[in-house]
């Protein structure tokens, strides 16, 4: 049975004011990927097929992992793997773009702030969770062309097909984002828009989600596991 390795991005440059300046690894970002990749290669994924969405930070994150992990060939791109303009989004659904909101999914407080100024990143932090959770619901229930419908449907669309190219003894390996990763999950747990949004809230930069991809259909064995960011290694973990 294939199992496809769905990666989250690692982390891109904290606090930037566009999605354009936002999509570029960090330093601790490309650390991630790193070790990602290694986790990776412990779990000795089969052939894989390796793709990722078009932006910046997720064909990065793609290369390093092919690198660590030691997989063939290069990163095939699908723009449907991308992650949604989350400052697009608010805009849109959420009235003014509050400071501080990068164009990622997840605005939990990263934990590589300093210990000092960490209670005031978390209230801010917060705030802004709370104006992205509301946008998104609002989104989420837009019937319109520009719906949630339309992200969530190609995202389960490049699933769909990349499950259906993958051959018996084959893997896959993805890496994607925040936005994408709760669509999909959301999706195959029919979870509510409450539920969609929670999981869009927790999913953590670098870790890695396993699907199934057998004769019923693509099944959900492991959401957003960071094991390999605990221990000695807890400083690498991050939400955004």
């Amino acid at each position: 049975m294939p199992v496809i390795h769905l990666v989250r991005h690692g982390q891109a440059t904290f606090g930037a004011d566009t999605a354009e300046g936002y999509d570029v690894l960090s330093d601790l970002g490309r650390r991630q990927a790193e070790v990602a990749g290694a986790e990776l290669a412990r779990r000795a994924p089969r052939d894989p097929v390796v793709v990722c969405g078009t932006l910046a930070r997720q064909r990065d994150t793609a290369e390093i992992i092919v690198r660590t992990a030691g997989l063939r060939g290069a990163p095939r791109t699908d723009p449907r793997w991308n992650e949604y303009d989350h400052i697009d989004l608010v805009g849109r659904y959420g009235g003014s773009v509050p400071q501080g909101l990068s164009a990622d999914t997840s605005t939990e407080a990263s934990t590589d702030v300093p210990a000092g100024s960490r209670a005031a990143s978390r209230g801010g932090s917060r705030g802004v969770q709370a104006v992205l959770d509301r946008a998104l619901e609002a989104w989420m229930a837009d019937t319109g062309e520009g719906g949630w419908q339309r992200f969530a449907s190609g995202a389960a669309g490049a699933l769909r097909e990349l499950a259906a190219g993958l051959g018996p003894g084959r893997d896959a390996v993805v890496v994607t984002s925040g936005g994408v990763l709760a669509a999909l999950c959301g999706g195959l747990l029919s979870a509510p828009p409450a539920g969609v949004v929670a999981l869009n809230r927790v999913a953590v930069n670098a870790a890695i989600t396993t699907l199934a991809a057998g004769s019923s259909g693509i099944s959900l064995l492991a959401f957003n596991d960071h094991a390999h960011f605990t221990g000695d290694r807890r400083a690498l973990l991050t939400y955004r």
